[in-house]
């Protein structure tokens, strides 16, 4: 049988210590030739800390691991016994994913180019916004112009009186304002 894709259930951020058992159970039970790769899914997001922009990659499926296996009865079994696996996806059988469904899954954050982070939160023209980072925190405005393809937003705040354009990244915002 060939190596297919399953996924892996585990306890909520317990993902990188199933991945590390699963490696050392590959090793100690010599099942190298039916255990592939093991990986867990993340992607590339933008976020504000201390006044600045950082991409960092984030788990996006919490709670879950990708594995490449030629999964039998024992090593269906042997995985299912480890800490913090609480099983496999499949009812009632563990069912192996589609090659489209992995490479969707794959392509969130293995790319090491520099690309558009994804955004949390999406804005749209007219919306009432609260600046929530930046020289004009606490502000609030209305959008004016979005900008995905840099990750910006024109926004005009009332300052003294008058709309003034503050041009700002997504993430010095805040929607959904009353």
């Amino acid at each position: 049988m060939a190596l297919q894709w399953y996924v892996i259930r585990t306890y909520s951020g317990h993902e990188n210590k199933v991945k590390l058992n699963l490696e050392k159970l590959v090793r100690a039970r010599n099942f190298g030739a039916r255990v592939g790769q093991i990986n867990i899914p993340t992607i590339k997001v933008a976020e504000m800390k201390s006044g600045k922009k950082r991409i960092v990659e984030k788990k996006f499926m919490p709670g879950y691991l990708l594995a490449q296996l030629d999964l039998d009865e024992e090593l269906q079994f042997a995985i299912g016994r480890l800490p913090s696996v609480s099983g496999f996806v499949g009812n009632p059988e563990p069912t192996p994913l589609a090659d489209e469904e992995v490479r969707n899954m794959m392509s969130g954050g293995d790319s090491v180019e520099e690309e558009a982070p994804v955004t949390r939160m999406l804005f749209s023209v007219g919306e009432t916004v609260k600046i929530v980072d930046g020289p004009f925190a606490n502000f609030t405005g209305t959008v004016d112009e979005i900008m995905p393809d840099k990750g910006r937003l024109r926004v005009k705040v009332e300052i003294f009186g008058q709309n003034t354009p503050v041009e700002l990244d997504y993430l010095q915002v805040a929607s959904n304002v009353g």
